[in-house]
């Protein structure tokens, strides 16, 4: 399918208990319904189609976004990334694998509102690792208390998710930090005034020694970008000046009308000139 599957969905503008409503209203699709409209999407790109799934399956992703509702961050806004998730399994759907929408699309549904989460629960990001994202989501159901863990407990949250020790011990600290103001105090009464760190870091930036060290280091790396320019052919240099150095970036289609050849050849230049670039400004 070559078109792009995008499905206006036709959110109500007034509360998410109107959208929760007009969502329950929309009929549910028999397995005969699903499956023909699922091939009409597969085999003729039928958009139409494509929200009658998305559609009738809007509840259930207003299902499995309660379910996050212990994070803090709105829930129309889960929603909506389920929504993306829905979006996603509905274009990957296929009917001959004999397997309802709603059992397909849970995990994309998921994934999304897990990124979301990920990005937006706190200012720096917890989890990158794919063992610490497991723990982020798994932590909160295996936590029986509020106070911190004791050994036999994260020996077994480490043997049931796979993970090393102290892999939980890190985000158990994590989950358990909060997110300071830079430049913010945050308080009104005296008695619990605590400095935001803007009060007490040291700035070494305007230092002296340190302005001096930039220096250096920037006119270090000039000279080097210019030693690896230098090792490169004619065509070369000028398209990576005119993709990366010049004020007007070119586009590849540019370069290619310039040098009468296409613009995938243009990439491949440009990709073996930084790589030789690389190589030589490491070495």
């Amino acid at each position: 399918m070559n078109k792009n599957l995008t499905v206006d969905l036709a959110v109500p503008t007034g509360s998410l208990e109107a959208y929760v409503s007009a969502a329950a209203q929309v009929p549910m699709l028999s397995v005969e319904e699903e499956r023909d409209l699922a091939a009409r999407l597969r085999d003729e790109g039928d958009l139409t189609a494509a929200r009658q799934l998305v559609m009738s399956h809007l509840r259930f992703v207003i299902h499995v976004a309660r379910g996050y509702s212990g994070y803090g961050l709105a829930q129309a806004d889960l929603i909506q990334e389920g929504n993306i998730g829905l979006m996603k399994a509905v274009k990957r759907f296929d009917p001959d694998h004999n397997v309802r929408l709603v059992s397909f699309a849970v995990h994309w549904i998921r994934a999304e509102i897990h990124e979301y989460i990920l990005r937006n629960w706190r200012v720096v990001k917890l989890a990158t690792t794919k063992a610490q994202r497991k723990l982020f989501f798994n932590l909160r159901k295996n936590k029986k208390r509020l106070g911190w863990f004791t050994q036999a407990e994260v020996e077994h949250v480490a043997k049931e998710l796979g993970v090393p020790e102290a892999t939980v011990r890190q985000m158990e600290e994590r989950m358990s930090g909060q997110d300071t103001a830079f430049d913010g105090y945050g308080v009104d009464d005296d008695s619990d005034f605590k400095p935001a760190p803007a009060g007490y870091l040291q700035d070494m930036s305007m230092e002296p020694a340190a302005q001096l060290e930039a220096e250096n280091w920037e006119a270090h790396n000039n000279d080097l970008l210019a030693g690896a320019l230098g090792d490169l052919d004619e065509r070369s240099q000028d398209i990576v000046k005119s993709r990366w150095l010049s004020e007007k970036k070119a586009t590849l289609h540019d370069l290619a009308d310039k040098y009468g050849v296409s613009a995938e050849r243009i990439r491949q230049l440009e990709a073996n000139a930084m790589k030789k670039m690389k190589g030589t400004m490491v070495a």
